[in-house]
């Protein structure tokens, strides 16, 4: 595709898929039209970078539905004093989005939230790029008090956009909506056996 069918595609998005499904926000759309979504995404996936569902990346990474880093952006609010830590669904895009908002803005990969000793840097707020079936504690951890975490959650198969503040040193989750959302396997919960 050339540059003005991608322009035309992610006006599509904005207009067809954010503003219809009630995200507005000025700073969002912003982001959303500034960040070229085919970048990424593998070569063969470009002419698709803006459809309404996730993009298989390969070994079980996705970028996820343009609906849904809308929403989450639009939930968590960014401000120029957060310090935010976006924990990574395989793309890299939600950190592009979210960066020029935020005082700072550091990734890690689901594989490696709970990796590393000693004292760990926190954060203001917390992103997760997918949906998860628990918050990991380490990661609770990692958000200070009265800081905000966003994510997706995930129970009985249905994903649902969530968000939550910590108070008294607790991270308490409220979904939100319920929307597409690629799982994070690395927080599945134990299986157990049930009756």
């Amino acid at each position: 595709m050339s540059e003005n069918e991608m322009n035309a595609a992610r006006k599509a998005m904005i207009d067809s898929q954010l503003r219809t499904s009630g995200v507005n926000e000025g700073f969002v759309l912003a982001r959303m039209a500034a960040v070229p979504r085919e970048d990424f995404v593998p070569a063969e996936a470009r002419p698709i970078a803006y459809m309404d569902r996730a993009i298989a990346l390969g070994d079980g990474h996705f970028l996820a539905a343009p609906l849904f880093h809308g929403k989450m952006l639009a939930q968590a609010q960014p401000t120029t004093e957060d310090r935010v830590l976006v924990v990574e669904g395989g793309s890299s895009y939600l950190a592009e989005l979210v960066r020029p908002l935020v005082a700072s803005c550091d990734t890690v990969s689901a594989d490696d939230t709970t990796v590393g000793t000693g004292k760990r840097k926190t954060y203001s707020l917390i992103l997760v790029d997918g949906a998860l079936e628990q918050f990991p504690e380490a990661l609770e951890k990692r958000l200070e008090e009265g800081g905000r975490a966003v994510c997706g959650l995930v129970a009985r198969g249905v994903t649902r956009l969530a968000s939550g503040r910590k108070i008294a040193g607790t991270l308490a989750l409220q979904p939100l909506a319920d929307i597409g959302i690629p799982v994070l396997h690395q927080f599945d919960k134990p299986r157990q056996w049930s009756f």
